[in-house]
């Protein structure tokens, strides 16, 4: 007879992440994996390809994401990040990979948390470097400031104001 009875030992035990297919969802491709911490992690593949289109992150698990990855723009890459750390369901930033190179080509930020989108860099020539700039300096949900850089060369080339409010040049 051996002396180990794997009947009378306690090796203790551990909470595995629960799993839930379709996380209150009529769509079979929606995964969500809730872990020990209380974190979870959302998975969905709405157009059934095979690939993830929607990947959500709620790292405190009080039910609201903090990171989604989305795929916006076809392929199979999840192509922009919309972070909303303060979770009012508003992100403070978004950072996108618009011809999926593997690289962000436009992020935009919510400085203020008022909810809209503050400023926001393209790299629209997909080169590395930023060639456009939008700001919003009223903070009233505008964009009120564009600054180019037309031909590419890494030198901004033109501003344009779409508000006269913020428009140095306009005469009150």
């Amino acid at each position: 007879m051996s002396e180990y009875d794997p009947g009378t030992e306690d090796h203790g035990s551990y909470d595995e992440p629960q799993y839930d297919d379709h996380s209150g969802h009529d769509d079979p491709n929606v995964t969500v994996a809730q872990f020990t911490d209380g974190s979870q992690l959302g998975v969905a593949d709405y157009d059934h390809d095979g690939y993830a289109d929607v990947l959500a992150t709620d790292s405190d698990g009080d039910g609201h994401p903090e990171v989604v990855y989305t795929d916006e723009h076809g392929g199979t890459a999840l192509d922009t990040a919309y972070v909303d750390r303060n979770e009012d369901g508003n992100p403070e930033q978004v950072f996108a990979d618009r011809n999926e190179d593997g690289y962000v080509d436009a992020a935009a930020a919510d400085t203020d948390h008022d909810g809209a989108l503050d400023t926001a860099a393209f790299d629209n020539n997909f080169d590395g470097r930023v060639d456009q700039v939008q700001f919003d300096p009223d903070e009233d949900g505008n964009i009120d400031r564009t600054i180019t850089d037309t031909d590419f060369d890494g030198v901004a080339d033109t501003v344009h104001y779409g508000d006269p409010d913020t428009n140095p040049y306009t005469r009150a």
